[in-house]
């Protein structure tokens, strides 16, 4: 009994370090690194993937860490997840209560139930998954999928309670690093055309053009994930341009709704998007896709914004009038609201996003969308 009580304590400073070095991360792939090295003593798993996620569609971005799964099965993985897999779905665990679930737990011990597991971890030699959602104010910002080979034990309930509260402190940072950075090397003034990629029904990778192979290696510079060169072109594709095609497959043949857009952010911190769609063919079944990559308008990023900073609906709107240059008044008269609740509304934005004028509040959210304000148009709060 005393060794069983010295072992659960010991688990307990584990995990407690675990929580308290995560906070410290100054990048989602540091913080996915701590993360694994350290639960790994107190959760053990053979193999695991870490993934951010876009918060406004809680699907898989930029960037992923991939331990012990080798380059392959990327689109395998993401295809049965889509196309054909019913238990414990990402999107599923994205809205539940407790946001984890193992694959043993959730099949009552009959893992054969799963496509995923039939066609992606049996022929892996793994035999249970434990799969978290990282969500923060309601909002999905990480996945994480923990993996056991056939010869460890299945997940348990401990282990589901452990990753459930390192879930919960991944997402906190992540929120986090998708506010503004304004260090490091200026973006570029201007992209590319747009990325194309274009891919066969069965999910291969057909061409491509210059631009993609740009945007492609400006978000491998900035690290992340192991991604998939088994292709004929020896094209890197990562891990989430799987899963968007999968998705926009998935959108075509009428098993999921909405639309496979996420996006992604490149080694200057500005953001892209990326958005694909299912091709039909002449006889209306779902045939190609196109993904395209291009730099994000203010209208992708003003929403993550929003998650980012916990920013209201109005102070959103409030914040866009400006970036666009209007005064209290002006800005009170198109939301049809007083100047005074217009500063109430400014004082919290700039307390939330840490700015203290208004050209500091859009330099810090807009510099890539909007010309910088002058001295001479910087405002003090009560102006």
């Amino acid at each position: 009994m005393n060794a069983s009580g010295g072992a659960g304590r010991d688990a307990r400073r584990r995990l407690a370090a675990l929580l308290a070095e995560i906070e410290q991360a100054d990048d989602a792939l540091e913080l996915f690194a701590r993360a694994s090295e350290r639960l790994r003593s107190v959760v053990p798993f053979d193999a695991a993937v870490w993934r951010a996620t876009d918060p406004l569609t809680g699907m898989m971005t930029h960037p992923v860490r991939v331990e012990n799964l080798g380059e392959d099965g990327c689109s395998v993985y993401w295809e049965e997840e889509l196309l054909t897999e019913n238990v414990n779905l990402f999107s599923d665990l994205a809205r539940a209560k407790v946001p984890t679930a193992t694959l043993h737990g959730s099949t009552g011990g009959l893992p054969d139930r799963s496509t995923l597991y039939r066609a992606f971890l049996r022929p892996r030699g793994l035999n249970d998954e434990l799969r978290a959602v990282a969500r923060a104010d309601g909002n999905p910002w990480g996945q994480i999928s923990l993996f056991r080979a056939r010869e460890s034990p299945v997940f348990g309930a401990d282990d589901t309670r452990v990753v459930q509260r390192v879930s919960a402190a991944l997402a906190r940072p992540l929120r986090s690093f998708a506010e503004p950075r304004l260090d490091g090397d200026p973006a570029p003034s201007s992209g590319p055309e747009p990325g194309l990629l274009h891919f066969a029904p069965s999910g291969a990778l057909v061409s491509f053009n210059d631009a993609a192979h740009q945007y492609l290696t400006e978000l491998a510079e900035a690290g992340g994930g192991e991604p998939d060169t088994g292709n004929a072109l020896r094209m890197a594709i990562p891990a989430w341009i799987h899963s968007t095609v999968s998705k926009a497959r998935a959108i075509a043949s009428g098993r999921d709704r909405g639309s496979a857009r996420v996006r992604v952010r490149g080694r200057h911190g500005r953001w892209l998007v990326c958005h694909a769609s299912c091709l039909r063919t002449v006889d209306g079944e779902p045939g190609a896709s196109v993904v395209v990559i291009e730099p994000a308008s203010i209208s992708e990023v003003a929403p993550l914004m929003v998650r980012a900073y916990r920013l209201t609906d109005r102070e959103l709107e409030i914040t866009q009038h400006i970036a666009r240059g209007l005064g209290t008044a002006e800005i009170g008269d198109r939301l049809y609201i007083s100047p005074h609740t217009v500063r109430d509304h400014i004082k919290s934005i700039f307390e939330k996003t840490h700015v203290a004028s208004r050209g500091e509040l859009v330099a810090k959210l807009f510099t890539e969308h909007y010309a910088p304000l002058s001295e001479g148009r910087e405002q003090r709060i009560l102006d």
